[in-house]
């Protein structure tokens, strides 16, 4: 399957059945509150956020494709666990970069929204 449908898949079933696969065992991760390598940093990453928050929903808004760069542009929403359950939205993209053998070695997410943003969702209602 190719590496794009493969990608398009995670997002729908996000942040189950994610495929691993597709990440070199070193990858490079970043968004802006983490940064690591692994690509078992990174399912534990992913663990957290399923077992943390609520309803999460990560749409896909476009995916392109360059040579050895792979752009995604999405919005991820979840309800966060504070007892008012607050429902955070995300907007963003990620850039991946690709190996040789068509494997992910970098992945850095880009937020359209400040880290402070993101917090205030949290006690103030929002229009995003």
């Amino acid at each position: 399957m190719d590496i794009i449908e493969i990608v398009k898949k995670d997002y729908q079933h996000f942040p189950n059945n994610q495929t691993y696969q597709i990440y070199a065992e070193d990858v490079y991760f970043q968004d802006p509150l983490n940064q690591f390598r692994g690509v078992k940093r990174y399912q534990q990453m992913i663990g957290f956020i399923n077992s943390f928050f609520q309803n999460i929903n990560l749409e896909l808004h476009n995916i392109t494709r360059e040579e050895d760069k792979i752009k995604t542009e999405w919005t991820l929403s979840m309800t966060s666990p504070l007892p008012w359950k607050p429902r955070l939205s995300i907007p963003g993209w990620s850039e991946l970069k690709l190996n040789r053998d068509n494997l992910i070695i970098s992945h850095i997410d880009y937020w359209h929204i400040s880290r402070f943003s993101l917090l205030r969702q949290n006690f103030f209602w929002h229009d995003n």
